[in-house]
């Protein structure tokens, strides 16, 4: 069954900057209205929508962050060029000729600029680009700029989904596309029983440090948890085959390890022995640098939870050209849906 791309375009197009959320977290409830038997905002900005499950006696909840890297204004100077910091993990050299949205009193395009090589020294030529090197240029001067923009605004970069083949490209799949493999799941719940109380979760604020999914998993005090959210996909020209962590097309990933989460095992082995069992195509995931939400999952309940993740596997992560495979998703969604459903099925006492 092919995926809903317009959906998906919807979802990764729309701004939420850390911190900044409303415009994504209104699309997200728009979406899921009739979904759940339960749905609200906690106060921090989460969307907690709960399906019931065949039994109480239990509660499994899965993450999928809302939140896409971005900045946020610190400064105008006297030619109404903007000073920024970024909310989020950035690589500088990513910035160069890209385009971005500051989200004052009404949205302005911005470009980001730095100095031209053309007059660069030698030994700057060969220096590496810092992210104080580039500011935003909107193309007015200050006195209109401070009219539709002040220190405190959020700011997110610009570019629209377009498919490539069976893949799509687009900003911030990192983590839209696992916001979209939630909808999608609860979606295809309406026919189906989750085996415990499912908490289907979109956090706030994970590309700064996972506290949506800190501050609802203290809340709702999971038995189970899933961590939703993209990987590296780093099958490309010049990369070795221990470094590629995942491929494109090869399937859904389940978690293994990251740099903030070692899976538990018995997670681990049901989602590839339910995978197998569904004919889900998958492929084990160990990264070594980078953390998500299913940390939040784990450790934030009396004792912790048996934690894993579903990853989808993406390539050029942190930029404005991630890419993912439209099967992969698919997978993504099928495996979430099987696995709250079989959560009886497995003995989770070793």
């Amino acid at each position: 069954m092919p995926i809903n791309v317009d959906l998906l375009a919807k979802i990764c197009e729309v701004p939420g900057a850390p911190g900044f959320e409303k415009p994504i977290r209104d699309l997200v409830l728009k979406e899921i209205e009739g979904l759940a038997d339960e749905i609200r905002v906690d106060s921090m900005g989460n969307v907690v929508a709960l399906k019931k499950g065949a039994s109480s006696e239990k509660k499994t909840m899965a993450a999928a962050h809302m939140d896409e890297i971005g900045f946020i204004v610190t400064h105008i100077d006297d030619k109404g060029f903007v000073r920024f910091n970024p909310l989020g993990g950035f690589d500088p050299k990513t910035l160069s000729a890209q385009r971005v949205i500051i989200h004052g009193r009404e949205d302005v395009i911005g470009v980001m600029g730095s100095k031209p090589i053309h007059i660069m020294s030698p030994e700057e030529r060969g220096k590496n680009v810092k992210l104080t090197d580039f500011f935003i240029d909107l193309g007015l001067p200050k006195s209109e700029v401070v009219k539709l923009v002040e220190v405190g605004d959020s700011i997110t970069r610009e570019r629209k989904l377009i498919e490539m083949g069976e893949c799509v490209n687009v900003k911030s799949l990192d983590n839209r596309a696992s916001v979209f493999l939630l909808v999608e799941a609860l979606r295809n719940l309406q026919d189906k029983t989750p085996t415990y109380d499912f908490y289907a979760v979109f956090t706030v604020q994970e590309e700064v440090g996972l506290r949506g999914a800190n501050a609802s998993a203290l809340e709702i005090q999971p038995d189970f948890g899933f961590g939703l959210d993209t990987t590296i996909a780093y099958d490309v020209p010049g990369s070795k085959p221990q470094e590629r962590c995942t491929e494109l097309g090869k399937g859904v990933g389940i978690k293994i390890m990251d740099s903030s989460t070692i899976c538990d095992r018995r997670m681990v082995a049901f989602l590839k022995d339910l995978a197998g069992k569904e004919a889900i195509t998958w492929q084990p995931e160990i990264l070594a640098a980078g953390g998500t939400d299913t940390a939040g999952l784990q450790r934030m309940s009396p004792g912790g939870s048996i934690a894993g993740a579903i990853s989808i596997p993406t390539r050029h992560i942190h930029q404005v050209i991630e890419m993912c495979h439209k099967s992969d998703l698919q997978g993504g969604i099928d495996l979430l849906v099987a696995a709250v459903c079989n959560l009886d099925s497995w003995d989770w006492s070793h």
